[in-house]
């Protein structure tokens, strides 16, 4: 790219530093933040609302595996799956500040996006999952953490605890009983999904690595090891639905998250930083 090789040194070495250290900020969030889960995530304290962000995103006309979403990354380069491309916090916070002014996205919610992408393709590189499907999801399932007039905050969590509706069977939910005696959702007889990637508390427990689910970094990056379980690759056609129908089983659900990753990478197209 025209750089000697010490500049090279040490653009390597501040790229990793600002992954390492964003990623240490969420653990360090997370970790401090079991007490806000304990008491405050009871199902009063998020009401069920009928602003649902999912019945706002049009399906788009494509044909399951047939194709995947434009495969944005955050460097805007072409990805390389022996040559991931992590960025330094403030270039990565820059990224975010430009990309939420052409897709409509919260800048804070785009920087948990980009960084579960970022430490994805340093660990598990040939998965190639890009921050647009993460993006794309978000919306869906909870507005980038915004449902029913919570705020997205400085330190990734909802002005308010994000939890669903009880998972008791009535009709059009499935029956899934109480797996964490209340400790994510408040709920001691029924699963409830939780936080602004709507985890179930099982499920949860599994990826989300003990953290709280309610705080968008973590949940952003449970999510993406979720979606590249199992050797996925998520920049191929196969590999994306596979990925994005593992996380809800609808084909309706899949066109939506595909049409928005679509429309947030391609307008994401024109952000550049270095």
């Amino acid at each position: 790219m025209g750089s000697s090789g010490s500049e090279d040194t040490d653009r390597r070495y501040l790229a990793a530093l600002g992954r390492l250290g964003i990623v240490g900020l969420v653990l360090l969030v997370a970790a401090g933040a079991v007490w806000f889960t304990s008491r405050a995530s009871t199902p009063a304290a998020s009401p069920t609302t009928t602003e649902i962000p999912a019945l706002e995103v049009p399906a788009v006309d494509v044909q399951p595996g047939a194709s995947a979403p434009v495969d944005a990354t955050v460097s805007n380069e072409p990805a390389k799956p022996q040559q991931p491309q992590p960025r330094p916090g403030n270039l990565l916070q820059l990224w975010a500040d430009r990309a939420a002014q052409v897709t409509g996205i919260p800048a804070r919610a785009l920087v948990a996006y980009g960084n579960a992408e970022l430490e994805l393709r340093a660990t598990q590189p040939g998965c190639r999952l890009s921050w647009a499907t993460l993006a794309g999801i978000g919306r869906i399932e909870s507005n980038h953490g915004q449902y029913g007039g919570a705020i997205l905050q400085s330190n990734g969590y909802p002005s308010r605890p994000i939890v669903g509706v009880p998972l008791d069977g009535t009709p059009g939910v499935r029956a899934i009983p109480d797996t964490d005696h209340g400790r994510f959702d408040g709920d001691p007889n029924y699963d409830r999904a939780v936080g602004p990637m709507q985890f179930i508390p099982s499920t949860w427990l599994k990826w989300g690595g003990g953290y709280d689910p309610q705080q968008i970094d973590a949940a952003a990056l449970a999510a993406a090891k979720y979606l590249c379980a199992g050797g996925r690759d998520m920049a191929s056609a196969q590999g994306w639905w596979s990925g994005v129908l593992s996380y809800n089983n609808s084909v309706d659900y899949g066109r939506k998250v595909y049409g928005l990753a679509d429309s947030y990478a391609k307008a994401a197209q024109v952000v550049r930083v270095s």
